[in-house]
């Protein structure tokens, strides 16, 4: 196990990852999340469709893949504005942490755009700065799809936090899966050929909690 691994997938690294519930504040407002049962569920979707995109990006980012090249792909894969407006802010805050932590000239390659870099884009070239793997980055990706909303949650419904780290344990090993098949999704063609999953309601919810005067999370 790598230290510099632990550090970068920590909820606690200043990336501002614990301001967003990635779509579980509107989910629960609109009453399809009220309990565990359905956090479980709501993980697992996210799991099985914003993961492979994450890790798959995060993973070709730090393989070396053009990140400006990666961004375009990633913007047609995120249809919400809402969404990938917060993507892009996690990201620029992820990269201000990322270089004071690690400095590095992988940073140079940042896709100018005023909104800063999409969250995976961003994780992928810190990562690469850090010294990670593709392996490691994209396993960082996947975990993050989950802790994120996962902690949103017991915010959100007063959950226990012992039964939603248990939680978080039974979907370890689809993560592990998620994040091993991104690797080879990444290393295995063009970016065009990058995992492209959807979720509809996702972006639904999305557009709907910007709008949205009074919120615990910024997405």
């Amino acid at each position: 196990m790598d230290t510099t691994l632990l550090l970068l997938a920590d909820g606690r690294f200043p990336a501002g990852g614990h301001a967003h519930s990635s779509g579980l504040e509107a989910a629960v407002a609109a009453g399809r999340v009220a309990g565990l049962a359905e956090v479980e569920a709501f993980l697992r979707g996210r799991l099985t469709t914003a993961g492979p995109v994450a890790a798959a990006f995060a993973a070709a980012a730090c393989q070396g893949i053009s990140p400006a090249v990666l961004d375009v792909e990633l913007d047609a894969r995120t249809p919400s504005p809402a969404a990938r407006l917060a993507s892009r802010r996690q990201g620029r805050a992820l990269l201000r942490a990322g270089r004071a932590t690690w400095p590095s000239a992988r940073y140079d390659d940042v896709p100018h755009h005023p909104d800063g870099c999409h969250q995976p884009i961003a994780l992928g070239l810190t990562a690469a700065a850090a010294g990670l793997t593709a392996e490691q980055t994209a396993l960082v990706a996947a975990y993050g799809v989950l802790t994120g909303p996962a902690s949103a949650a017991v915010r959100l419904l007063g959950l226990d936090p012992y039964q939603v780290q248990a939680m978080l344990a039974r979907l370890a090993t689809a993560c592990d899966e998620i994040s091993s098949d991104a690797v080879a999704a990444a290393a295995g063609g063009p970016p065009s050929d990058l995992p492209s999953a959807s979720a509809p309601l996702a972006d639904i919810h999305a557009e709907t909690h910007a709008t949205w005067e009074v919120r615990l999370f910024a997405s």
